[in-house]
């Protein structure tokens, strides 16, 4: 995704101006947007209309400009973003949050080549799947079979269709097989290296044995879930918000089933019927720069939730990236059931 800035006119810009910024950015669109909010676009060709009904240089675009245009979500897999734009004939999208906030632009010429990306991806595999007993008493949880694959081998397929090739996978519980079947990832067209846990470390503790001298975020993801995000949004949310982490989460819901009674000393203020919280919740995804790993201390156990509260009280900028697309989290048998039942739909197999 690139930067909109340069492509970005406020709604009372002149013709002059928008056909300035057109040129300078050789996309052939600029952006309306006032207060982060997209408002519309407009094309040269709008303003060739313009012009046609008299419009001039010095006059306002206002009423030029598309106020519905066809735009992106940073919540959309790159798939559904393709096929949006092939279908509505458009080579550029504006990408916004769901409140409406432009956060740049998709040029679909780059989605349809997909470059590597220099950034490791660390996926954690060392878990004992405890609560998914029996079906882990010989197999690693990550190496459950879902759909048609291990849960692995599917979360490796995803980041591998957004470019990235360079993983490392933390193992501990029965690490040969997970060794076994991905080797040094040739297979599936990546690189995998491994961080063997001879201890376990938690869910951060193993990122203190990684090799020094990266310079790129890294991304690191819980081997056991199953999402359809898209990661190269999430990585370029992160680097434009200019976060030093950011933890994907999830909304969760639940409903009291009972009237909550609320009182000041013994007199009842109000009773409100089965009300529901929203909280959002870790998705187990989350982003790092290189420097975030000079906290984690060697070899001793230590989670996520400890790296982001140490990050919060030494005010490090940490940002969350809201995912509402598919997430699984498959820690019990319910769990495993349901990602079978949804994975043909999910991920189009």
């Amino acid at each position: 995704m690139r930067s909109a800035k340069k492509l970005s006119v406020r709604p009372d810009a002149t013709i002059r101006q928008v056909l300035e910024i057109i040129d300078a950015g050789n996309m052939q669109i600029a952006l309306v947007v006032e207060d982060n909010l997209l408002l519309g676009t407009i094309t040269d060709g709008d303003i060739r209309r313009g012009f046609l009904k008299g419009k001039g240089l010095d006059d306002s675009i206002a009423g030029l400009y598309n106020p519905n245009p066809v735009k992106g979500y940073l919540s959309q897999p790159r798939e559904d973003l393709v096929q949006l734009a092939l279908a509505r004939g458009v080579k550029q999208l504006p990408m916004v949050d769901d409140e409406g906030k432009l956060v740049g632009i998709e040029i679909i010429d780059d989605y349809l080549r997909v470059s590597e990306k220099p950034n490791t991806v660390v996926l954690m595999a060392g878990g004992l799947g405890t609560r998914l007993r029996p079906l882990t008493v010989d197999t690693p949880k990550p190496m459950l079979t879902v759909g048609s694959k291990p849960i692995l081998e599917t979360i490796i397929e995803s980041f591998s269709r957004y470019g990235f090739r360079n993983f490392y996978l933390s193992v501990n519980y029965k690490a040969e097989k997970i060794r076994d079947y991905f080797g040094d990832g040739r297979k599936q067209g990546v690189r995998i290296g491994y961080l063997n846990e001879k201890n376990r470390l938690g869910t951060a503790g193993a990122l203190g044995m990684l090799p020094k001298g990266m310079d790129a975020p890294i991304i690191v993801m819980n081997g056991d879930l199953l999402t359809n995000v898209n990661f190269e949004h999430l990585l370029n949310y992160h680097v434009l918000t200019g976060a030093d982490a950011t933890m994907c989460v999830r909304e969760y819901e639940f409903q009291v089933p009972y009237g909550v009674v609320h009182t000041e000393g013994a007199t009842i203020q109000s009773i409100v019927e089965k009300p529901t919280h929203q909280y959002y919740v870790n998705a187990g995804i989350y982003v790092l720069n290189p420097s975030v790993l000079d906290i984690i201390p060697s070899g001793e156990f230590f989670d996520m939730p400890q790296l982001f509260q140490t990050l919060i009280q030494t005010k490090q900028k940490i940002c969350s990236f809201p995912i509402r697309e598919y997430w699984m989290d498959i820690g019990q048998p319910r769990d495993f059931e349901q990602a079978n039942s949804d994975y043909e739909e999910v991920f189009h197999v």
